[in-house]
């Protein structure tokens, strides 16, 4: 017998009955968190594992409260354990067991109960439970209380029911299981967000999380208000309907900026409603212009927020980030017809009886046809130019798995590296992961683009070929890449480039960091070593507590640029350890001024800023 056959005989007598297992239900849970959760994490990202248990959790009080029970949802987090506290009906007793450990279950399968849900499936407590090092569920309804405890699924207390003065409620401890997550940390900087949405979507709803109050009069208002970084040119048009409330406006900002949720939900993917809510809103306002509007133009600079109840909506995940339903209930009216007969009726009636709004409006969208006929030119050998590139973009050194790709495991994962200079990009391509990193090499400073007009972007090679790159010219729909990661050596030149290219990105593709895709590369800055061991230090701080580690007279190496390092070296710091800072805007973050300000012409204001905070480095002698 061949090798060959002797092999396939092994694999053979291998694939047997007894090979073939059924895992409990904890067990699959804790082996494919990632089919529950989406990703791990440890806290850093807003889309980290540990943020969607707290939502899992949250979800279902919120349910209780679009049922009509329960004004106030109460959050504790406090040394990585959460409490979440709400005053809706309370589960009922006899299943509390079973909310809590079979897969499943749950009322919300009879939409009498639970019309218009997130928590449809049954599954998310489950994934809390089976995640958790330590989870505990107690029920108070009409006098009596039930509670229990596991640890990683597994039943630690069963108690029987007690007598109880508490109000009506359901209160759930968890403590995310180390084992899964590793060294995690609840950041209130993600946090917040999410309960202010929760505010937003349900008006008279009050959270208080460690003892600070959220609450909204006004709803998706509140939300454009809190999340706008241009002065709107018109007042927020907001509209509200059966299952339905929109809130629209623009600024003088490019590109379009929406906000979307089903039944509460924060769908950061979009869906069909978001589709057709862009579809909509841009077909309404060019039927009352009567004219001949490019969708392009009337959506330009748009900033909006739509929220719809649809009754079993159905995810595309179970993170729940994007809507799949094609209709609004079960055989009932098609989600793009919902949409688009609200706005027909209620955009139009608003447009009507505003007219001013509707003036600054048509201006709007005329100023963005002007520039773009301006352009047209300019754009069409642009593109011409980039295609040629794609084929031979010697900028360009692409991986192989893309964010836009349909389907993929690992699209999450994507990233890009803007680099300087051809050194820096060499050393990190010979090092990445060639699957999910690419490199983009700029020739040097790129121009400082504060002031100008989108023209810049077609006129300018590199920044058409970034743009190409990216893929964003239409939109955030074709992004590349997950994690767009600026690589520039961590002095005053690197510094500068950091600014030009985030002014780049601010002033012609703000919803780029709005949606939390760029993120700056911290580089090491020192490597300190002796015969057994290496250390790789981003701080002062960190080189001198490597120093005592290593004892007496270590070698130390001061790294001036990314160029620098070798690509051996570099596997180690772009690997899973990469250490990234990610780029924000909050709402004080006035786009214009900030721009402005560091971008603009020279001035006395700056000239302080900078002298007042200059750090002047020593050089350091091993």
């Amino acid at each position: 017998m061949s090798e060959e056959k002797k092999a396939l005989q092994i694999l053979q007598d291998n694939y047997q009955e007894d090979n073939i297992i059924t895992l409990e239900w904890k067990e699959h849970i804790r082996r494919r968190p990632g089919m529950y959760i989406g990703k791990l994490g440890d806290g850093a990202s807003s889309d980290d594992g540990i943020y969607v248990l707290l939502k899992e959790v949250l979800d279902n009080s919120i349910d209780e409260y679009m049922m009509g029970f329960g004004k106030t949802i109460e959050v504790i987090i406090e040394n990585e354990s959460v409490i979440v506290q709400d005053y809706g009906r309370g589960v009922p007793l006899g299943k509390v067991k079973d909310v809590c450990s079979k897969m499943n279950t749950g009322a919300k399968y009879d939409s009498k109960s639970f019309k218009k849900s997130v928590g449809l499936n049954g599954v998310g407590i489950k994934a809390v439970n089976a995640l958790s090092s330590n989870f505990t569920m107690v029920s108070a309804r009409e006098g009596q209380s039930k509670m229990i405890s596991f640890s990683k699924g597994k039943v630690l207390v069963d108690a029987d029911l007690e007598k109880t003065t508490k109000p009506n409620g359901t209160r759930i401890e968890f403590t995310p299981d180390q084992e899964i997550f590793g060294e995690y940390h609840y950041r209130e900087v993600h946090i917040e967000p999410l309960l202010k949405n929760y505010c937003f979507l349900n008006i008279g709803l009050t959270i208080v999380f460690n003892d600070k109050k959220y609450t909204s009069k006004n709803g998706l208002v509140d939300l454009l208000n809190e999340n706008l970084t241009d002065e709107e040119l018109y007042p927020i048009i907001h509209l509200i309907g059966d299952d339905i409330e929109v809130a629209i406006t623009h600024t003088n900002q490019y590109g379009e900026e929406y906000y979307s949720f089903v039944n509460g939900q924060h769908t950061t993917q979009g869906g069909t409603h978001l589709v057709a809510f862009r579809e909509a809103t841009a077909r309404v306002i060019k039927e009352f212009y009567a004219r001949n509007f490019e969708y392009s133009d009337i959506r330009n600079g748009i900033v909006a927020a739509i929220s719809v109840k649809v009754e079993e909506p159905v995810f595309e995940s179970q993170t729940k980030t994007k809507l799949g339903s094609r209709e609004m209930e079960p055989n009932g009216v098609t989600v793009n017809k919902f949409i688009n007969d609200f706005l027909k009726k209620e955009l139009d009636n608003y447009l009507h009886k505003h007219p001013d709004a509707a003036e600054v409006l048509q201006k709007k969208i005329q100023e963005s046809e002007k520039e773009r006929k301006a352009i047209a030119g300019v754009t069409k050998l642009a593109r011409d130019r980039a295609k040629k590139a794609n084929l031979h973009n010697k900028k360009l050194r692409d991986c192989r798995i893309h964010y836009n790709d349909a389907k993929g495991d690992l699209r999450e994962e994507s990233s890009i590296f803007i680099t300087e200079g051809d050194s820096a990009s060499g050393s990190i391509t010979k090092s990445r992961n060639p699957n999910l990193q690419a490199v983009f090499s700029l020739r040097g400073k790129p121009l400082n683009s504060f002031g100008l007009t989108k023209r810049i972007v077609y006129e300018n090679e590199e920044f058409n070929l970034l743009q190409a790159a990216l893929n964003i010219e239409d939109g955030m729909e074709g992004l590349r890449y997950n994690k767009v990661i600026i690589a520039t050596d961590a002095d005053t030149d690197g510094m500068h480039i950091r600014l030009l290219l985030l002014t780049f990105f601010l002033q012609f593709f703000p919803d780029l960091i709005k949606k939390g895709h760029v993120y700056i590369f911290q580089t090491p800055l020192f490597r300190v070593r002796n015969k057994k061991k290496t250390i790789y230090c981003y701080s002062e701080e960190e080189r001198i507590n490597a120093i005592d580690e290593l004892g007496p007279n270590p070698e130390i190496t001061r790294f001036k640029g990314l160029g620098e390092i070798s690509p051996n070296e570099f596997a180690h710091f772009i690997g899973e350890d990469i250490r990234l800072d990610k780029v924000t805007m909050k709402k004080e973050d006035l786009l214009k001024e900030l721009l402005e300000f560091y971008m603009g012409k020279n001035t006395p204001e700056r000239q302080t800023f900078i002298i007042d905070n200059l750090v002047v480095e020593e050089e350091v002698v091993a």
